[in-house]
């Protein structure tokens, strides 16, 4: 084997961003993701602060998400978000860009928007993943966004909300690897499910994935380590993670 469990575990945000989760989900899927190891738990932004002292004392990071899910808010209220979320205890912020302005060529708009976030983020010491939402973008968007990623010095670049009309693809992270400087790493989300499908994307360099299946994934890399499996009192909810 070419990995240890704890580098299979921390390639997952935990995602509990659906608007129907209960306060009781949101507990259960912190704890989940708290005894799996996983990278980091993903929240909805209100529910920020408790997760950040659930996850107190371990390796998971607090995570949360920006002008989520459509990307429209003005930069202002993102950056208001990314202030908040820091003062929370959120160590790792997921924004989306604007979409209308990447589609709409605004390429300064958007580039001060992201910078506006990743100012925030930075000053205290922590990161941001820019979501492109690819399923709405030409490859030269792509591209384009992997350059303006790459100078503001995003820590990653991702590919989809989990709540457009697709996700992750092999060709778009391909792309966005090719295009974004070394620095700045690669996160999927949206499509993959399953532990082969982890090892797939990992394989052509993408560190992070989103997903609610973290425990189906985990439960078969344990199985295959021949480690012994992790018993926790919580439940994983649909997703289009």
């Amino acid at each position: 084997m070419d990995y240890s469990y704890t580098d299979i575990s921390r390639m997952i945000d935990h995602s509990l961003l659906q608007p129907m989760l209960t306060q009781d989900d949101l507990e259960s899927g912190i704890q989940l993701a708290r005894a799996y190891d996983a990278g980091s738990v993903c929240i909805l932004p209100y529910y920020v602060k408790r997760c950040a002292e659930l996850l107190a004392g371990s390796m998971v990071k607090t995570s949360t998400t920006i002008g989520f899910p459509h990307g429209g808010h003005t930069t202002a209220i993102k950056q208001a978000e990314a202030k908040r979320a820091v003062a929370d205890g959120c160590e790792e912020l997921d924004m989306v860009v604007n979409i209308s302005k990447v589609l709409s060529g605004d390429w300064d708009y958007v580039t001060t928007d992201i910078k506006a976030v990743i100012d925030v983020a930075h000053a205290a010491g922590q990161k941001v993943k820019v979501i492109f939402e690819n399923c709405y973008l030409t490859d030269d968007h792509k591209i384009k966004l992997c350059g303006i990623c790459s100078e503001l010095k995003a820590d990653w670049v991702k590919t989809s909300t989990g709540y457009g009309t697709g996700g992750a693809t092999m060709e778009d992270l391909t792309l966005m690897r090719k295009h974004a400087a070394d620095s700045v790493q690669v996160k999927a989300a949206g499509g993959v499910r399953d532990f082969d499908k982890l090892m797939e994307v990992r394989a052509i360099g993408v560190s992070r994935i989103g997903a609610s299946a973290t425990k189906v994934i985990l439960d078969v890399c344990r199985e295959r380590l021949g480690l012994d499996p992790i018993k926790v009192e919580a439940t994983e909810t649909a997703s289009s993670y």
